[in-house]
């Protein structure tokens, strides 16, 4: 029987590149949900997101009900999580893009502009860059060290480094993959990035923490 893999509609994600990425994948039971109940029933849950921090959150606590279902099916029940580009960031305590706002606190940590030292590197940071694995990757089944492509303007700042399973360079380090238990953010896009995305969307599907 086919896994149900909840890909969350907030009014905030790029669905439909994604929703194939997945399928391109090996994935069979994709569903495009803004149902908590569905989400509650999920065996693996994917958050995308694009835009602004305090939209996307904006976007999904205006889901009835959603983000209670998220709390439940992934931190107490424990199925597989994926968060990509602002997916990912909502994973932080706050996002202090423009205003403050709070995130969902899975991993502690606070997304802030970019800020490269070398004020002849541009913002965004866009394009394809090296993924880098930390130390803490070692024992990690999902995340791998290859070339990826990135969009964005902001960035995860975690504050424990055992959360950072990978890093990139853009004027300076940036955390390019966060993970705890279940749960593992990518800032770069999967769905853009070709045989190297598809490759971890692959791993995703067979991924049993």
């Amino acid at each position: 029987m086919a896994e149900t893999i909840a890909l969350i509609d907030y009014g905030a994600g790029n669905l439909h590149s994604v929703h194939n990425a997945l399928k391109a994948a090996g994935a069979h039971g994709v569903k495009v949900t803004h149902n908590p109940d569905l989400v509650r029933r999920a065996d693996r849950v994917v958050l995308p997101g694009v835009g602004a921090f305090g939209a996307c959150a904006a976007g999904l606590r205006g889901v009835i009900g959603m983000v209670d279902a998220l709390e439940e099916r992934v931190l107490l029940g424990g199925v597989p999580f994926l968060g990509i580009c602002v997916g990912m960031q909502l994973l932080a305590t706050r996002g202090l893009e423009h205003l403050e706002t709070p995130g969902l606190d899975w991993i502690p940590g606070e997304v802030r502009l970019i800020e490269p030292a070398d004020a002849s590197v541009k913002v965004p940071h866009m394009g394809w860059n090296d993924v880098a694995l930390t130390p803490h990757a070692r024992d990690h089944a999902l995340v791998a060290a290859g070339e990826a492509y990135f969009l964005h303007s902001y960035h995860f700042h975690a504050r424990e480094g055992r959360h950072v399973l990978a890093m990139t360079d853009h004027g300076g380090g940036l955390v390019a993959a966060v993970a705890r238990d279940n749960i593992v953010g990518v800032q770069f896009h999967p769905e853009k990035s070709q045989a190297y995305g598809l490759g971890l969307l692959s791993r995703f599907l067979e991924w049993k923490p």
